[in-house]
């Protein structure tokens, strides 16, 4: 790509006055347009992938509260819509004109959004395996890019994704929010202060996972392209069962199930993993290191398991309860686990402390009023001020103003691919060791896993042809 295509996307910059750049991201709460004083400013997004993500009204959840796709519009402009499922491309334009008054494109092939100039971003809300060849294409095209967490299927994936960054300067966020969460920058403050002392062990409690019943074969809804659905994954059949508590109303390999099948996931190991192992590995400068093995201590399947694949493939075969125990060079050990509250809890040699989304403890967060942070202790782990905004999902709202920060500064934004890959990085080690049902041993130098190529085998994964990642 040349550097003139790189730089034409960034016409909405030139002469733009932002209230997000670098050193002025204390935002008002009730401004028009959070980040672009001027709507001639504003960036244009379009969004890739449409499903409860992105919106639960989009994916049919008449009542849905939440999702990271109404944020945006605090500070861009949504002219594109995609997904392969037409009703909720529907849904999605109906959803953009009531936020933003005017509606936006649809399409069911998000390669036109590539090719449109016009377009300055992209938000990636698809399934895990369309990740890395829609953000690699989209860099190569000259979007940045905001990419719903698990970055990547597989470990190669964030290999390609952090050299494309590289190659092309985009402004990439991970969809891991939880680094804007107040609750999480105090722990990793904390941390980086000294205060629970060496790190000896970190546990990531992030939830079990749920089972199906065995999934006959169905015919796809009209409104869906299964086959573009599928996309870079090998072709299988549509199933479906009612009765299950999916968006669906039933059971599936499709939508929101996606989650819970090897194929298109790594289950709950990525899920919550990509969330909390992240916050793990940040808080103890992992961020550009790996484990050096992976234990799968206890992993319970809901099938039964060859050579690293399930011997049926018609009900969902994602870990179900897991103890797994990554190892570092320096002994520290990070555990992954399905039981306990979801959180994660931190143990040094000064003491232990607990943090999630709603809950901080533990000696050193008591002693927080007696014994401040240092002054610009979270701003140093941020990067950068903090945006601060109330009311509910406050942190994700951050976090998308960070991004939208990072495209103006051009600097790195919290959630970077290249410290999130590290840390999904060992999630995806935890799910390689899972389904081989043995320790693996990895170099975090050379990033590979060592002494046992069918394990390494998992590392990477072949494209479905007409799927490749197009360069």
């Amino acid at each position: 790509m040349g550097k003139s295509h790189l730089l034409s996307r960034r016409r909405f910059l030139r002469g733009a006055t932002c209230a997000i750049s670098a050193g002025a991201i204390w935002l008002p709460v009730g401004s028009r347009a959070r980040g672009f004083e001027s709507p001639n400013s504003r960036p244009r997004v379009a969004v890739i992938g449409t499903g409860s993500r992105w919106d639960q009204k989009a994916a049919g959840v008449e009542n849905g509260r939440w999702g990271n796709g109404k944020f945006f519009p605090e500070f861009a402009d949504i002219v594109s819509v995609c997904d392969v499922d037409a009703d909720r491309v529907k849904r999605a334009q109906d959803l953009v004109k009531q936020w933003l008054g005017k509606t936006p494109v649809g399409m069911g092939d998000y390669r036109a959004i590539l090719d449109d100039e016009d377009v300055d971003a992209v938000h990636i809300v698809t399934p895990d395996h369309w990740h890395a060849k829609i953000a690699i294409e989209a860099m190569r095209a000259g979007k940045d890019v905001y990419c719903e967490k698990p970055l990547t299927l597989t470990i190669e994936e964030g290999q390609e994704i952090c050299a494309t960054q590289k190659e092309t300067g985009a402004a990439f966020q991970v969809g891991t929010q939880q680094r804007s969460d107040l609750n999480m920058l105090k722990a990793v403050a904390m941390i980086r202060d000294g205060r629970l002392g060496e790190i000896k062990r970190v546990q990531c409690a992030i939830g079990s996972a749920p089972t199906s019943p065995r999934l006959p074969v169905a015919a796809p809804p009209k409104h869906l392209d299964w086959d573009r659905w599928l996309g870079p994954t090998p072709k299988v059949d549509y199933l479906f069962k009612a009765g299950g508590p999916s968006e669906a109303g039933g059971w599936s390999r499709c939508h929101y199930e996606f989650r819970w099948w090897y194929q298109f996931s790594g289950g709950k190991l990525t899920d919550w993993g990509a969330h909390h192992v992240d916050i793990a590995t940040w808080a103890t400068g992992k961020a550009d290191t790996g484990p050096i093995s992976v234990d799968p201590e206890m992993v319970k399947h809901p099938v039964e398991f060859r050579d690293g694949y399930p011997v049926r493939d018609d009900q969902y075969n994602t870990a179900t309860e897991f103890r797994i125990v990554a190892k570092y060079a320096d002994g520290m050990e990070l555990v992954m686990r399905h039981d306990t509250d979801n959180g994660i809890l931190f143990e040094g040699t000064k003491g232990r402390m607990f943090v999630n989304r709603g809950r901080l403890s533990g000696k050193p967060a008591e002693e927080l009023q007696s014994h401040p942070l240092p002054e610009g202790a979270i701003e140093e782990v941020r990067r950068g001020p903090l945006e601060v905004y109330t009311g509910g999902e406050s942190h994700t709202i951050a976090h998308a103003a960070n991004f939208f920060g990072a495209m103006v500064s051009r600097k790195l934004p919290v959630s970077d691919v290249h410290s999130h890959h590290r840390a999904l990085t060992t999630c995806h080690l935890a799910g390689i060791a899972a389904r081989m049902g043995r320790k693996i041993q990895w170099d975090p130098e050379e990033q590979e896993i060592v002494g046992d190529p069918e394990s390494q085998a998992f590392v990477g994964r072949e494209y479905r042809q007409r799927f490749e990642i197009e360069v």
